[in-house]
């Protein structure tokens, strides 16, 4: 009697069972990370810098595939444990931030390429987060948003300069631009420390990116 046989190993065996491992580990990780900034207020605003890294991680070391598997297995995770709205907040923008930073990090592309479009596609899920909340709720919460803001806006100006006898009234497309100038401002921010922590951690980890522009290591040390 003859016995199945098992499929033939693949030749890179070794190295192929660490990168299932690793995407395991790390989308774990992305899944705690994202977990404690829910249920640990306090320390959100410093773990958010964190969202991208497990995924950018296993881009750097193993590729793009593995990078597409953590992400994939970290989606899955936080659709299991908190539904899938919170998975599809995480997954736009900073699970696709991180497959994206990994891959011009791999590659060793210059900082003056992937903040910019990183910081883009940070702008683009926050505004697809607004889009998403807006329908979740049956309402235009950028339109909210922007008048509220005229509101306050309007109020400024006229507590500041009301007592000159200068009354200027702030128009609903000057607030909307502004909005968008701030929210885009953030997401330049927030990208650039993304960086600066990732140039600080992964290197660390054996998986260094690329170097920082000359400015930007004064800061460091």
């Amino acid at each position: 009697m003859t016995l199945p046989s098992l499929p033939p190993a693949p030749p890179d065996y070794p190295s192929h069972s660490r990168r299932l491992v690793e995407a395991a580990f790390l989308a774990s990780t992305s899944a705690l990370i994202w977990l404690t900034t829910v249920y640990i207020n306090p320390t959100g605003p410093f773990l958010r810098l964190f969202f991208s890294m497990p995924v950018a991680l296993a881009v750097v070391r193993w590729g793009r595939r593995t990078g597409n598997i953590t992400l994939a297995v970290t989606t899955l995770l936080l659709t299991v444990l908190m539904g899938p709205t919170r998975s599809v907040v995480y997954f736009m923008p900073y699970g696709c931030l991180g497959l994206w930073l990994g891959r011009l990090w791999r590659s060793r592309q210059s900082w003056y390429w992937s903040i910019p479009t990183g910081a883009a596609l940070n702008t683009f899920g926050l505004v697809f987060q607004f889009a998403l909340s807006s329908l979740l709720v049956g309402e235009n919460l950028w339109r909210y948003l922007i008048l509220q803001l005229t509101t306050v806006t309007n109020w400024l100006l006229d507590w500041t300069l009301g007592w000159l006898g200068i009354y200027i009234s702030a128009s609903t497309w000057g607030v909307t631009v502004t909005a968008i100038a701030m929210l885009a401002a953030h997401s330049l921010l927030y990208v650039f420390f993304v960086h600066v922590i990732a140039y600080l951690v992964l290197e660390k980890l054996g998986s260094p990116i690329s170097e920082p522009p000359r400015w930007v290591k004064p800061l460091m040390e």
